[in-house]
């Protein structure tokens, strides 16, 4: 679970140019990235990018072709210097640090993993993992017992004396996810790092690394412009587009209420069912001891056992005279999505109980989800036939 504040981007601008001040004084007034280029042959990077990353989350930054998502994601390391603006880790402004200290900067905080790998072909897959480490003066033998580790984290051991030219594409990629591990840096940024993968490849690629963050909890910086990759991996969501943020949010918080019509657009085909989870959709529900309890409520009601169990009652029926009905209550945790409730949800005579750690969050019906998965268009979201 994500938790304190570890990276603040605050106003950062990125002008393209011989005189990006001047350059972008005209942006601020009001004009636009294609009239900027045609006025004065100067390109719009970034404009005014605001975002708040917390620890050990997946903070997707995604956009198509030009959105301004590599050139920002540069900046963290200061790859890129910014026209304007700060970036802010741990409190400690990035962009004031000295040569001196950006260096330790990049050798111990933050590590980062390429679109085409960056590997040095002539060296084997374990030099390449500890390359960054002996280079920092780490011994070699604590360098390469450091280095087996991650090998095998990412499922390569066996293969640690062989060179890149050997490996396959998503082979060569896990050399490059384990040589920033292998830094033990608090923030991995990755810029497209599964997009020259195949289908497949990328597919387990972006499995392992949800297995890998599950137990190392990284603060991880992904930049993507597939959508579905995104949804997959991300705990929060930018999407720009000509280098301004359109929305920041969850998966599920962009797909149900997105912020403006490109990027409605942008989320139309998605399987909303696969996405949104049943917490997200769930309405209060009223627990009552025993159903004398619930005698002035309405609707639906939870009736607790006291040991763990519930069953469900419609409020008023007969329950003041001791004849009150109880249903059986068909549970699902609040994280399962709303695709893997259907077959709860095939008895539409009542509503699913939606329970968090053990505990009620509310209650779930058919209407709630048909509403949920409705696009702006009127037609559903749903699983794709």
């Amino acid at each position: 679970m994500a938790g304190r504040l570890k990276i603040r981007v605050e106003n950062v601008s990125k002008i393209f140019g011989g005189n990006p001040t001047a350059a972008l004084a005209k942006v601020r007034a009001g004009m636009g990235k294609a009239e900027l280029l045609e006025t004065s042959n100067h390109v719009l990077g970034l404009h005014e990018i605001n975002l708040d990353i917390r620890e050990g989350e997946t903070f997707v930054i995604m956009g198509l072709s030009g959105s301004g998502k590599s050139t920002l994601i540069r900046h963290f390391n200061r790859l890129i210097e910014p026209t304007a603006g700060r970036i802010l880790v741990d409190g400690e402004d990035v962009l004031a640090l000295n040569p001196a200290a950006l260096r330790r900067f990049c050798r111990r905080k933050v590590s980062m993993v390429f679109q085409r790998f960056a590997l040095l072909p002539h060296k084997t897959v374990l030099e390449n993992v500890i390359y960054g480490l002996i280079m920092d003066g780490v011994p070699k033998p604590a360098a390469r017992d450091r280095g087996m580790q991650q090998i095998e984290l990412v499922g390569l051991a066996g293969f640690e004396n062989h060179h890149p030219g050997q490996l396959s594409g998503g082979m060569q990629q896990r050399v490059g996810l384990a040589r920033a591990l292998a830094t033990d840096a608090e923030i991995l940024l990755m810029d497209e790092a599964f997009s020259a993968l195949d289908p497949l490849i990328r597919h387990d690629m972006q499995m392992q690394l949800r297995d890998i963050q599950a137990r190392l909890h990284k603060t991880i910086v992904f930049i993507t412009h597939d959508l579905d990759e995104a949804l997959l991996l991300g705990n929060h969501i930018a999407i720009l587009k000509d280098g301004m943020v359109r929305q920041v949010g969850t998966g599920a918080s962009i797909l149900m209420a997105p912020a403006d019509d490109y990027v409605a657009r942008f989320v139309r085909d998605v399987n909303r069912a696969r996405i949104v989870t049943c917490g997200a959709l769930a309405e209060p529900g009223q627990v009552f001891a025993n159903p004398q309890a619930a005698s002035g409520a309405s609707g639906w009601v939870i009736i607790s056992d006291g040991c763990g169990g519930h069953g469900l009652m419609r409020a008023g029926t007969g329950a003041r005279n001791g004849e009150a009905k109880l249903e059986d209550a068909i549970t699902i945790e609040a994280s399962a999505n709303v695709e893997e409730a259907f077959g709860a949800l095939a008895r539409r005579d009542r509503p699913l109980v939606v329970m968090t750690d053990g505990r009620v969050s509310g209650l779930l019906g058919w209407q709630t989800v048909l509403k949920a998965l409705e696009r702006n268009d009127g037609t559903i979201g749903g699983p794709r036939c």
